[in-house]
């Protein structure tokens, strides 16, 4: 374990957990003294390396299968970590999808798969988060710098995006009096398993476009999310933190 337990004796839930940026947060939130439940829909192997990294350091850790398109899984989800880990804390919300198709091609179950995950969960999410988080409580969600950048062919993905930044917004304005805070980070391209066609087609050109000169990481995301979760961002909620590395 990390020397630093910033977060000792704090309990977050990670959605997207297995996998990519949701993966690189539960691990970070486990080195800094957290217990973590690491949430996934379908990779229970990969869910289970990650609470496997985090048990094999010292940490207290439970992997929770649910799909968050799918308000009844979100509520037994939050059940299961609060009884597990005893409370909640922090609540992430990294779980998405990223089908693009071009205008012609899209559908009812196009728009149903990506709207379902990213808008209908990032409301079940929050819901069921505010039944339990305690004052000063943290919710962070997942925008993304393509919420007001659309690409052809990814435009229900923008639109979910631009979504969850209201949302964001909103739900801050409901729940500030509780205590509790509600961000959003909108990374650019990171460089994940849900980003290596883009990567593969166009990563010259994001690495010309970004003053930074290179591809994001993981990590260049999970040190905000551990920052909104901190008591140092207690003064900060309904914001959505862009994190492109000055992308253009």
């Amino acid at each position: 374990m990390d020397g630093n337990r910033q977060f000792g004796g704090k309990a977050v839930l990670v959605t997207g957990g297995s996998r990519g940026i949701g993966a690189a947060i539960a691990r970070r939130f486990g080195a800094l003294g957290a217990d973590v439940a690491v949430v996934y829909r379908s990779n229970a192997d990969e869910a289970g390396k990650v609470v496997g990294d985090l048990t094999s350091a010292g940490g207290r850790a439970v992997a929770i299968q649910a799909d968050v398109a799918k308000p009844a899984d979100v509520a037994r989800m939050v059940e299961e970590a609060t009884a597990f880990l005893g409370r909640l804390d922090i609540v992430v919300n990294a779980a998405g999808v990223s089908p693009y198709l071009p205008l012609g091609q899209i559908d009812e179950d196009h728009y149903r798969e990506i709207f379902d995950v990213h808008v209908l969960g990032s409301i079940m999410v929050t819901q069921e988060a505010a039944r339990v988080l305690p004052e000063g409580g943290r919710i962070v969600h997942f925008s993304s710098r393509l919420a007001t950048a659309p690409l052809p062919r990814g435009v229900v993905y923008s639109a979910s995006k631009a979504a969850v930044s209201t949302l964001v917004h909103g739900f801050a304005k409901e729940l500030g009096p509780k205590g509790i805070t509600v961000n959003a980070v909108a990374p650019g391209v990171i460089e994940t398993d849900m980003t290596e066609a883009a990567i593969r087609e166009r990563g010259e050109a994001i690495v010309a476009g970004t003053p930074l000169g290179r591809i994001g990481q993981p990590d260049d995301i999970v040190g905000i999310v551990t920052f909104l979760a901190s008591d140092e961002a207690r003064w900060i909620t309904g914001r959505t933190i862009l994190a492109d590395g000055g992308f253009n």
